[in-house]
């Protein structure tokens, strides 16, 4: 069973305060969990319902009921397993190879999905502002289906990043260049801007390269592209060239 203390602590790890003060963050659902036992992140304590309770092979881990579960699950229908994860040391930024950065990504939705999408392209690093949600939100970790295992993403203060590196920056931009039409390089940092506000003005004064995803609509009601749907072009175009 889970402990009253465990359920507090369990549902205070869904505030950045309280996963910043323990070092831990929540995990749920069998994948999820599978591909984090499988990583160098340490767990710390696993619950799980009898549906899926043999699903996994480690010590740390306590049998529970559903209506326990209810209790410490951050959605809104419940899994049948959480894991407490401790939360690894943030390394140090990688300084080659392909890079996306992002500038006040806010969504966690939109996080989660883009550190799926940078796995799936083999892309290993991403940098954020300090301003873009926290990785370790619940949401965020539900999103990225376990790539969270295999991206590194390391929180900067991004002018400073993107001043000091030597590789090329790219930024997407409404009059930018067709990217279908450039020869993308297999080194470079690409930046993708805010839900709301795009790619913040002291940030495009870095940016040399502006790359465009042009639009086919004869109608063009749309104003623009979600940016996880964004990266996924952007990333596929740069793979694809190389």
């Amino acid at each position: 069973m889970v402990s009253k203390n465990q359920i507090k602590l369990i549902n205070s790890l869904q505030q950045k305060k309280y996963r910043i003060e323990h070092q831990l963050f929540i995990a749920e659902g069998v994948k999820v969990i599978q591909e984090l036992l499988q990583s160098k992140i340490v767990l710390e304590q696993l619950f799980a319902t009898e549906e899926s309770f043999s699903s996994f092979e480690c010590s740390s881990k306590t049998a529970i009921s559903q209506q326990e579960m209810k209790k410490i699950s951050v959605l809104s229908t419940p899994s049948s397993c959480l894991a407490l994860f401790k939360i690894p040391k943030q390394n140090k930024p990688e300084t080659s190879g392909l890079i996306v950065a992002l500038d006040a990504i806010r969504d966690p939705g939109n996080l989660g999905t883009i550190v799926r999408l940078c796995d799936w392209f083999g892309c290993t690093q991403i940098i954020c502002a300090t301003e873009t949600v926290d990785l370790y939100n619940p949401k965020v970790v539900q999103a990225t289906m376990g790539s969270i295992a295999r991206v590194i993403v390391n929180y900067v203060d991004l002018k400073d990043y993107l001043n000091e590196s030597s590789l090329p920056v790219f930024g997407t931009f409404m009059d930018g260049k067709n990217i279908y039409k450039e020869k993308l390089p297999n080194e470079g940092i690409i930046v993708f801007g805010n839900e709301a506000n795009g790619i913040s003005a002291e940030i495009e004064k870095i940016i040399k390269n502006r790359i465009a995803i042009p639009q086919f609509g004869t109608i063009h009601g749309t104003e623009s592209l979600n940016v996880a749907t964004a990266t996924a072009i952007v990333l596929s175009e740069f793979s694809r060239g190389n």
